[in-house]
Parts: structure tokens; sequence; C-alpha cells
């Protein structure tokens, strides 16, 4: 015991009932630790025994051996949480034998424990009306944690980080059930950027007089991207990869170009969209900006079927149309006339799954197209591209052909945040949030509005549904009149939310200055960094707000569908740390063959030329084997069954799937009905 004594840095007395608890720690760490048991004399308290704990097992000690021990101990040290009577029997009992202490902050779960640790200002944690050590109330929290289900190593390591930074358990465990607290829930915020451009007087552009006009009577200078485009030839016929973060005015570029090219007799200009929503409202904002100049039309995926109440005109100025629109026309040869200009809207698609590898194929055919009679005499056709996220500029720029102007400015500043919630808390938890906003104005005068991402058309009506304030549900099974009611009500501030699916962030134009995700998945996809990029820069206008603010809400241990091998608040910290992925377009055999037959029906014995240069790298020789195999061409000619095949955009497991039930005699209602529920599962 003595010999322990002489080793003996601190020795820690803590309140124990009636008696004291004693624990001696050397380098740090607890030597042992046991109870004093105290007796009254005439002299005032005095040791009775020294119970030394080992286990579940007692050494007992005599008293003298605690006095041998404090008095050899480098200090000793008494827990302020000791009660003021017991704090003062402790002292009475050292001061009979000249012993002096000092009264410390201490964690109480740490003396219960038998542990000696002393807390300070910086290090004390409040945890139900007492403080406690950071390292009990990291394990009060993840107790709270195993509640909530398996949290990932990047959200406990989020919540442990803010719990050592505000010092206060209740407030992190409240951000479990979704409480909202701005300087919790806060990751980041990506700051407004600006970057050095000299901007472009308008009426230093020479266009037509028709486009001129209509610009000067708009602006006085081009904003930055605008200006740059202009500088590396935008308004000169080169080609040209424009890489900037939403509402930086990428879309004038390809517009003031492509009209100076028609006003000027050099073709029409096409000007194309992923998505029929998007193709609808670009539609409608060229009739009514540009309708007095020029005739506009419409080709969207659905003229494979009827023509869109006939706002198709295959000899318009201008073509507003999606990817597929266009391409079906090339695929059945239709004459889209002369073609002066293409803008790509979105260029990034061609790096998704599903419709990446359409595309690539669409711009190959559709260059084949211009190069075979369809561009202007004398003059090529220029290829504008646009998109906010790229990963890999220079390289797609390069696969391209085009020149790269690249702009990082952020118009307004981006704060992200982070809060957990189940689905049933989401939905209130986005109620005040859409609140909070909406009654909110922006030094512009302009409410707060909301756009909610979440993953299914059946949960925006659910969502929208159980809103306070005026909101609607937007997404592709809408009529167009209905979406439009919906852009034309978010526009005029009648709205506080919209609540639509990921597949429509794109470019869908809704000036909102809050965007919630109440999924981070795409159907039962989760969303890439790039998606979700594309996504959270939706919020915040320069003409409208000060700021734009995200707000993730993260259902831990959650997935979407059994396919899924992460968990929704593993994907949270993927995206909010994630880089922009490179756009690839890649290949399975899948779409290898369905490019392939497209670029033989549109293109024959060329058809080699068209995959050689398209962004991906297609298997030729593979595709054109499979095509035969199935019967789908013969020589370098489409078979009639590979006519029908590439007109309805079908990929090979389709039309075998269609071709089975009908040589079975199968209703076409029940053939459709089973490739639909196939494709969900």
């Amino acid at each position: 015991m003595s010999q322990q004594a002489a080793q003996v840095d601190t020795l820690f007395l803590h309140e124990h009932g009636e008696d004291v608890r004693v624990v001696a720690n050397r380098d740090g760490g607890r030597l042992f630790h046991g109870v004093l048991e105290l007796k009254e004399t005439d002299a005032g308290p005095r040791p009775r025994r020294l119970r030394i704990k080992d286990g579940t097992s007692e050494d007992l000690r005599s008293p003298d051996q605690f006095v041998e021990l404090a008095r050899r101990a480098a200090r000793i040290r008494i827990s302020e949480q000791t009660s003021p009577s017991a704090r003062d029997r402790i002292r009475e009992m050292l001061d009979g034998y000249q012993l002096d202490a000092k009264v410390v902050r201490t964690c109480r779960f740490c003396s219960n424990a038998g542990r000696y640790s002393p807390i300070t200002s910086e290090t004390a944690i409040e945890a139900d009306g007492e403080t406690i050590c950071p390292s009990c109330a990291r394990e009060e929290l993840d107790r709270e944690l195993a509640f909530q289900g398996d949290i990932t190593g990047d959200a406990r390591e989020r919540l442990e980080d803010l719990l050592l930074e505000v010092q206060d358990l209740e407030r992190i465990t409240n951000l479990l059930s979704g409480q909202l607290d701005p300087d919790l829930t806060k990751f980041d915020e990506i700051s407004a950027t600006t970057e050095d451009v000299e901007p472009v007087p308008v009426d230093s552009l020479g266009l037509h007089p028709g486009i001129q006009q209509h610009l000067e009577g708009r602006f006085e200078t081009l904003l930055p991207v605008q200006s740059l485009a202009v500088e590396h030839g935008a308004t000169d016929g080169a080609d040209q990869l424009v890489v900037s973060a939403t509402a930086t005015g990428k879309t004038l570029i390809g517009e003031m170009a492509g009209l100076d090219r028609v006003l000027n007799g050099k073709g029409t200009m096409l000007f194309l969209v992923p998505l029929v929503a998007l193709a609808n409202q670009k539609y409608e904002s060229f009739q009514e900006r540009y309708g007095d100049m020029v005739d506009v039309s419409l080709r969207v995926g659905a003229s494979r079927i009827a023509d869109e109440g006939g706002r198709f005109d295959p000899d318009a100025d201008v073509i507003v149309g999606t990817y597929e629109g266009i391409d079906h026309a090339l695929r059945t040869g239709k004459d889209l006339g002369t073609i002066g200009t293409v803008v790509i809207d979105e260029v990034h698609t061609l790096g998704e799954d599903e419709r990446g590898h359409r595309l690539d194929g669409l711009i190959s055919r559709l260059k084949y197209y211009c190069e075979t009679g369809g561009a202007p005499d004398g003059d090529d056709t220029q290829w504008i591209y646009l998109s906010a996220t790229v990963g890999n500029p220079g390289q797609l720029a390069k696969k391209l052909r085009a020149n790269l102007v690249e702009f990082e400015e952020r118009p307004v500043p981006i704060e992200r945040h982070l809060t957990f919630a189940d689905g049933r808390e989401k939905i209130d938890t986005e109620n005040k949030l859409v609140k909070r906003a909406f009654d909110t104005k922006s030094s512009k005068g302009y409410r707060g509005q909301t756009i909610i991402f979440t993953n299914s058309r059946r949960r925006c009506h659910q969502i929208s549904r159980k809103l306070n304030y005026d909101s609607a549900p937007y997404h592709a099974g809408l009529d167009n009149r209905k979406r439009q009611q919906v852009e034309r009500q978010f526009a005029d501030q009648e709205l506080a939310a919209v609540v639509t699916t990921a597949a429509l962030a794109a470019g869908v134009d809704f000036p909102a200055s809050q965007v919630i995700f109440d999924s981070l998945a795409m159907g039962i996809e989760w969303l890439t960094v790039q998606e979700f990029s594309q996504m959270l820069g939706r919020a915040g206008r320069p003409d409208y707000h000060d700021k734009g603010t995200v707000y993730l809400l993260v259902e831990p241990d959650c997935s979407y569908h059994n396919s899924m091998e992460m968990t929704e608040d593993e994907v949270a910290f993927k995206l909010l740390k994630g880089e922009m992925e490179p756009v690839i377009t890649r290949y399975d055999e899948g779409a290898a063959v369905e490019e392939t037959l497209a670029n033989v029906t549109v293109a024959g014995k060329q058809a080699k030329r068209l995959n050689d240069r398209m962004i991906g790298e297609l298997p030729t020789k593979h595709a054109l084997g499979k095509l035969l195999e199935y019967d789908f061409i013969d020589g370098l000619s489409p078979t009639p069954l590979g006519r029908a095949v590439t007109r309805h955009f079908l990929a090979p497991d389709e039309s075998f799937q269609l071709l089975d039930g009908i040589r079975k005699g199968r209703d076409p209602y029940d053939i459709v009905a089973e490739m639909e529920l196939r494709e969900e599962e």
C-alpha cells in the first residue's frame, strides 16, 4: 500500500451515501478505487476502514492505510458535485491530519463509476440539468442513436463534433427528431463568388437588328458567362461547351447565337432539353419572348404518337424539343430542314445510365444529318452545349470538339443544412421550413419559396396535401396545362412550395429561395453528386433572393429498395462531401445494340462512322453481330422488325417481351402492364 501511495498523483474524494468514494490516479489513469467509511469521534470525523474494490470483491484495509495514502498523494481533490454537508465532513476529516484539498468540478457519471474526470467550462457538456464530461456525453448520445437505428460513421462523427462544439446533449439529440436548430443543422455555406470578367456591352454585339434591338431593350451589358462566351466566338459560329452554375445566364448564350443565325438566313435553331416539362416551359418562353420575330415549334417524345396538338412545324425558325422528340424524327426519316444552330441544354445527361447513351446517339445522328445536307450552304451547323454540373469539362469539350467556356461564379451564397427525421417527421419539418421561408421577404421584396424534391409522384401528392401553406405537386404525370398553371402560380408567388420528383430537377424554372430534399433517391436509385449539385443549385436567384438555403432531411438507417447498398445517412455525407463525377457515357450490351441499330437506320453503311465518334466507347462489331442474330438488320439495313424497334426506342429485351406476348395472342394492355411491372421491379 505504501508503494502505491508514493506513486499516486491525485487522490479524488466524492460523496457516496454516508461514506466517501476514493479514486487514486497515476499518470492520468486509475490506479485503484474504493470506499472510505467514516466514523464520528470527539475530534471529528475519522476513517473507520477502507474497502478497496477489485471487480466484484472488496479488500478491506485499515484506516491508517488511508491516512498514509492521503499524506503521500501529490494532490487531493474533492468533487464539486458532493453535497455541502458531505464536503464539510470530508474537509474536517482531512484537517484533522493537516491535509489540504481543493474542490474541483467533475463529471458525476464518472465519479459514481469510480473515475476521476475533472471538467472545465471548455469541456463540460450540459445533460439533464447537470454537466458531464465529453466521454460520458458520447456514451449517452450512443444510447440515443441506438434507438434511431444503425447510424453510420460519418453521421455519428458529425453529431459528436457538434456535441463538443455546442456542449449541450439535449440540443444534439433533438436533431434526431427533426428539430430545426439552424446553428446545428448548418453543414456548410457555398459562398457567392465572382470572377473578374470585363462585361461586353450589348450595343457592341453587331447581331441581326431583330435580336440586337431586343437585347438592347433588356440589358446594357452581358453577364460574365455570356461575355466570356462572346469572347470565345459564340456569336461567330464557334462550337462551345458552356459550364456555369444555375442562374448565371447560360441559356441566353444559345438564344442570341441561334436567333442571330436564324434571322440572317443561316438555318433553323434547335433547342433541346431532356424532359417534356422543360420543353413545354422553354417553348412557352420562346413564344412569349421571341414570337414576334420568329416562328417557334415544339417537338417532344409524344410526337411519335400524336402531333402535340399541331404545335410541331418542321419549317419553323425555332424548334424546341426533347432529345427523344428530335431523335424520333431522325429515326423515322423526318425532314428537319436546314439546321443552323443546335443548343443542347443539360448536356451532363450524357453521364446518366438510362438517358446518357440516347443523347450520345442523338448528337452523332444529328451531326450526320447536318453533314449530309442539313447544314446551311457554305456554313457548318453551330453546336452549343450547356450544363451547370460537369466534373471533367476539359475532357468533355475535347470529345464534343467544342471550345470550353467555364465560369465558376455563384450569384448568391447557398447554406446547406442537414437534419435527421423519419418518414413521418419529415413532413412536419417541411411544413416548418416552408412556413419560415414564405413568411420572410428578401431585400428585393420577394417571399421565400420552396422546391421539395422527393422520389415518387405519390409522395409528391402526399406532401403537398399536408403542407399548411398553398403548394402543388409537379411531376411528369401531370398534363401540360396543369404544369403550366403551377409554373404561373409559383412565378406569381401564389404558391409557397412545389413538390416535385428528382427527375424534374434539371432546368425547371422555379425561382425558389429554398430547396428541401425529402429523399436522396431518384426512384429506387440514390442521387449522384452531379444530380444533387444540379438540384441544390435551384436554391437562390440573384434577382430575387439574398441567399439560397438547402435542407437535407435524412432518415438514419433508411433505404428505399432492397437493391440499395447504402443507407440515407451514408448517402447524405457522400453527397455533401463528394466531388463532381466526370461525364462519361457507358454502354452495356443493350444500349450498344439500341444505338447501333438507330445509327444503321439513319446512316446505313455509315453507321460505324457514327459509332466511332460517339462520346462513349461502343463495341461496334459485337453490336452488329447481335443485330444480325436478333433479325433487326439485313446487311446494313434495318429489317421491318428493326425499324419498329428503333422507332419506339425499345431495348432488345423489351422488344422480345412484346413479340412473345403478341405471338401468344395476349391482350396488348396486359403486355404493357407486365412490362411496366417488370421495369419497376
